[in-house]
């Protein structure tokens, strides 16, 4: 029994090939539904899977093809996230015999599939379960990494995107002198449809690290959102998969996490940190005009029409690279705007890691990179207003 699925998004399509095929089905898949199209000519499959959303051609014009030009009765079932209820019937009305609404469990799909066209006999044939979620969101994620050979949680990031489609992982090499890379490289394995390796020559610090990364992300199809996170899951996966439902189901632009000590959440910090952070953030406070709480965690997610702006430019730092972002934020759009696209969110967990590099001392000579960064920024309007259309358009 043969199958074709169709959707623009990659990550959704590659756990839903394995789901089925490993029942027993051939499974085709394609992200470019002109092509697709063509496959159907030439695939003759038993079973149509297709999106409706897509860049190029829509799912509804993808079944007008099948239904009226090709005058064929192939069994179409529509996997998308659009719920408008006029799609839906105009879906139906054109002869579809199923509509599934992401997000979905890849089990309920494969069930429905079962139902519509039967399952392959197989020999030695075994129950597979299989508790992954076909996600409406493909999500960019920047893990920046200097020395953590020893410490990165391997087995936590594969079991996250094993079980969590729509994910795609960026670990960024930042000159390691131990064996980082060799470790990165071990990670990606098998997996290089899920997990991408940037490799940096030479130590740049976080900041760029990020920026690197989060620019080598806008540069792929596919992907709504990108974010980071840091590599010693002090948020950890979970958490971060928090902050992308509030930035998928709202306005905001930017969703940062929170370590704001409340009921119900595991937040751990040594006292003279705490007194440190306090200092630091009213400083931050005054430099942003803003009410942030904590603009320092390592944990944000962003829509992808303003990684640019936020990212084009170097950072004047290499560790609180955040406020940058913040004010770069503020001085494109103006406070107000700014303010409506911004939102900060408490963490259920956030734990402070052994191992950090970020020391007291450090944290101390933050204070002067405030002021230098109050004194670069100091001017109501940025130059990056000065970057063109085209600039700020991400690929």
């Amino acid at each position: 029994m043969k199958i074709l699925a169709i959707d623009d998004q990659q990550l959704v399509l590659l756990p839903l090939q394995k789901g089925l095929e490993e029942l027993g089905y051939e499974v085709k898949i394609e992200t470019d539904a002109f092509i697709a199209i063509g496959h159907y000519n030439s695939f003759n499959p038993d079973l149509v899977i297709v999106d409706i959303n897509m860049r190029t051609v829509s799912g509804l014009d993808v079944i007008k093809h099948i239904r009226n030009t090709k005058n064929s009765q192939t069994p179409i079932m529509v996997l998308s996230g659009n719920t408008k209820d006029d799609t839906i019937t105009e879906a139906f009305d054109l002869g579809i015999n199923d509509y599934m609404k992401k997000p979905l469990s890849l089990n309920e799909i494969c069930a429905r599939v079962k139902r519509l066209i039967g399952a392959p006999v197989m020999e030695n044939a075994v129950k597979i379960e299989n508790n992954v979620m076909i996600q409406q969101r493909c999500v960019g994620v920047v893990i920046p990494c200097y020395n953590e050979g020893e410490r990165l949680l391997s087995d936590k990031f594969l079991s996250f995107i094993d079980k969590n489609s729509g994910y795609y992982l960026c670990f960024v090499n930042d000159g390691s002198k131990d064996r980082t890379l060799e470790v990165l490289r071990e990670l990606q394995k098998g997996r290089e449809d899920f997990i991408t390796v940037y490799d940096c020559e030479k130590n740049g610090g976080k900041a760029e690290a990020v920026r690197l990364g989060m620019l080598h992300m806008a540069a792929k199809e596919g992907l709504d959102y990108i974010g980071f996170l840091d590599a010693d899951l002090s948020t950890d996966l979970a958490g971060f998969d928090d902050l992308v439902k509030t930035i998928e189901h709202s306005e905001f632009k930017i969703v940062s996490g929170s370590r704001i000590a409340r009921m119900g959440a595991n937040i751990t910090k040594g006292a003279a940190r705490k007194i440190i952070s306090l200092t630091i953030n009213f400083i931050i406070r005054k430099i942003l005009s803003m009410d942030f709480k904590d603009t320092q965690c390592g944990a944000k997610i962003f829509h992808k029409d303003v990684i640019n702006i936020a990212f084009k430019k170097k950072f004047v730092t290499k560790w609180i690279f955040d406020v940058e972002i913040f004010k770069r934020m503020t001085q494109y759009y103006g406070l107000k705007k700014a303010k409506k696209m911004l939102c900060e969110q408490p963490l259920k967990r956030w734990i402070h890691a052994d191992g950090s590099k970020l020391s007291m001392k450090d944290s101390v000579k933050i204070i002067g990179k405030l002021a230098q960064i109050a004194w670069v920024y100091r001017s109501k309007k940025t130059n990056i207003k000065s970057f063109t259309a085209s600039e700020l358009n991400v690929v």
